[in-house]
């Protein structure tokens, strides 16, 4: 491993809430990959107010494990964040706890930051268990994020991933507690144009039930909107100008051709179309005069006293 990754090292942080049955298995594998990492490594398990008996799992743990606790159920990308700023080290990744991420590939992900800022283990290689009710809303929202991005995104919200600590706290005010953390890093990192590489990997069958529900969907919808508003406005609000334009001349021609009269929604329609651009060349205005959040050194300059 290059000498670069020994100066930074990786904190490893497993965000748990109520995985009593895969919890134990999990950090025992990541405590054996982490010795031969390569790195100077650290394993940090954040329990998001588990109450199934998984905090007392995790006291009979022993070995090299930093374990933190919320007194109350606070949400996904709330314990990435918790690890996050106890993390001692520059690279930071993140794997779930119910057994479904190849964690064992995590070394191969490693390899890859010397060239980019988050490498992200997508689930698009040959063995991949993902629910089939789920599919086709991730296709929809992934479809969306490709389009509201301007960029082919092959899996937006993977939970197996490596970043640089100094990149993810750039975003703290933005990054949401819960499940659509890992959907809001990608997009903002992607929208100001940092490195992001995506590693195939596998995804096994989950042990326990799934936290995510079927009505997740929409709210996932709403964030990658509001996301992309945040930092490319245009790219939403230009085409939803141009709809409403359209369906205007539409609604003119039957005024003219089948009423013989213009009418008040027609007027409006046109109305709505030009605050609606209006508000986007503004929003767009404000994005570009404010910039890109500072971006990282590619190499370690950060001047952190490593362990």
């Amino acid at each position: 491993m290059e000498s670069q990754y020994m100066n930074s090292g990786l904190s490893v942080i497993v965000p748990v809430y109520n995985e009593v049955d895969a919890v134990e298995s999990t950090v025992r594998t990541l405590q054996n990959i982490i010795k031969d990492v390569g790195v100077y490594a650290e394993l940090i398990v954040v329990d998001d107010g588990s109450n199934d008996g998984t905090s007392h799992v995790l006291n009979g743990l022993h070995g090299e494990l930093q374990i933190l606790r919320h007194p109350s159920n606070r949400g996904y990308g709330a314990a990435i964040k918790t690890g996050i700023s106890h993390a001692n080290y520059q690279y930071v990744a993140i794997t779930d706890a119910d057994g479904t991420y190849p964690n064992e590939d995590l070394p191969r992900l490693l390899g890859k930051m010397e060239t980019h800022d988050m490498v992200v283990g997508a689930r698009t290689s040959d063995e991949v268990h993902i629910p089939l009710i789920r599919r086709p809303a991730k296709w929809v929202l992934n479809k969306i994020a490709n389009y509201l991005s301007e960029t082919k995104i092959p899996d937006l919200n993977s939970g197996f991933r490596i970043f640089r600590k100094d990149i993810a706290e750039q975003y703290f005010h933005i990054l949401p507690n819960r499940f659509s953390f890992t959907t809001t890093i990608t997009l903002a990192m992607i929208s100001d144009g940092y490195r992001v590489h995506y590693e195939p990997i596998n995804y096994h069958q989950r042990a326990g039930k799934s936290k995510i529900k079927p009505g997740d969907a929409w709210a996932f919808l709403m964030l990658i909107i509001r996301t992309i508003t945040y930092f490319n406005p245009l790219r939403f609000f230009l085409p939803f100008a141009v709809f409403l334009f359209l369906v205007g001349i539409g609604r003119l021609g039957y005024d003219v051709f089948w009423l013989h009269n213009l009418t008040d929604s027609t007027t409006l329609l046109f109305l709505f179309a030009l605050q609606v651009s209006l508000i986007g060349i503004v929003a767009d205005l404000i994005v570009k005069r404010s910039g890109p959040l500072k971006r990282v050194p590619s190499d370690d300059q950060s001047g952190n006293s490593f362990h």
